[in-house]
């Protein structure tokens, strides 16, 4: 088991102790394969993003190791064209069960590898990886439309889908810095990803009509504040205008209007994002309230039914005590998640001269 020493810097009080946070990040890591997989749990799918969000997490508590084979994972067995698969059984590369590629999914690689580096320093590392990130954003930038907005994906058959997603777009924007950061480190310049960024921004900011209508799911509420494309007093005007929709006091953040249902995942994101704000103490609130999600194994239930006080769907997934241990590290001062969550030496993106 994780040793509690190494999870000093995830102890917050009223969310976790160092005991609890070793524990937590020992279920994470009991989750993973031998090579370097991290499925939801076991039996159930890999996807892209959420095994490098349990990547992180690992690296935020120390387990470098278990985080670089999370990467590896991904050097090993990217597509051809940079992507990956949607979902794999159990995180068995050789059995996809999704075909599809997502853009967003496929983007993220490029947060968990400079999060990597930070935690790290490991400029090998980098230099192993960066083949793997350029692709990935060769491959995505591939579906941007002429309005900045990033299409969802790719079918099994290569067909590019034109509609974008926000929280999509909004999570692509925060890969699209940090993919800039890691050229910018390899004094490589990237001038187009750096057009692309600014076209995406201008779109989550300025253009909602250039995007499907999600707006009943809470990360579409959140996530431009996340992904760094919504900042300032804009930010703080999208929160507050979505908080009595979204927060339930005491239990969490809906999943999706009007359903009585909290999410652990969705809570400990819209924590990271009001931490992005400034606002270190709603998001301490947020995470203690969802603290009666957390199970016996240190792991988190992914959602609550409050009309029925039942835990619902009953599974204890790696991405939501992912999620919970990202947002700890951040409050906690982690400098790697500080800065990729926070901006620091990220680019902003310049706004484009038209619309």
């Amino acid at each position: 088991m994780t040793s509690p020493g190494r999870t000093e810097r995830l102890v917050l009080p009223g969310v976790l102790t160092a005991e609890q946070a070793a524990r937590t990040v020992a279920g994470i890591a009991a989750l993973q394969r031998p090579d370097g997989a991290i499925p939801w749990f076991r039996g159930h799918h890999l996807d892209p993003w959420d095994h490098v969000e349990a990547a992180m997490a690992l690296d935020a508590a120390g387990e470098h190791e278990r985080a670089e084979a999370a990467y590896r994972w991904l050097a090993e067995h990217q597509n051809a064209d940079g992507s990956w698969y949607a979902a794999y059984a159990d995180g068995d590369a050789d059995r996809p069960t999704d075909l599809g590629k997502e853009s967003n999914f496929c983007a993220y690689v490029a947060v968990g590898v400079w999060h990597h580096y930070l935690a790290t320093g490991d400029d090998t590392f980098v230099e192993r990886m960066w083949p793997v990130v350029f692709a990935a954003m060769e491959f995505v930038l591939a579906l941007q439309r002429p309005g900045g907005q990033i299409g969802w994906k790719r079918e099994a058959d290569g067909t590019p889908v034109a509609d974008a997603l926000l929280t999509g777009c909004s999570s692509i924007h925060q890969a699209l810095r940090c993919a800039l950061a890691l050229a910018e480190h390899r004094e490589e310049p990237q001038p187009d990803w750096e057009l692309a960024l600014g076209q995406l921004g201008h779109a989550i900011r300025h253009h909602p009509e250039r995007f499907l209508d999600k707006s009943r799911y809470s990360m579409d509420w959140y996530y431009p504040v996340l992904g760094g494309a919504v900042t300032g007093p804009a930010a703080k005007e999208r929160i507050e205008e979505g908080w009595d929709r979204f927060v339930v006091p005491g239990l969490g953040v809906r999943c999706v209007l009007p359903n009585p249902w909290v999410t652990g995942g969705e809570s400990a994101e819209l924590a990271l994002a009001l931490w992005v704000m400034g606002e270190s103490d709603r998001a301490l609130e947020i995470l203690r309230w969802m603290q009666h999600l957390r199970a016996e194994n240190g792991m988190y239930w992914t959602g609550y039914v409050f009309e029925d006080d039942a835990f619902w769907p009953e599974e204890l997934t790696s991405w939501t005590a992912g999620s919970l241990l990202l947002a700890v590290a951040a409050l906690g001062g982690d400098q790697a998640t500080v800065a990729v969550f926070g901006g620091e030496g990220l680019p902003a993106g310049l706004e484009p001269d038209c619309c």
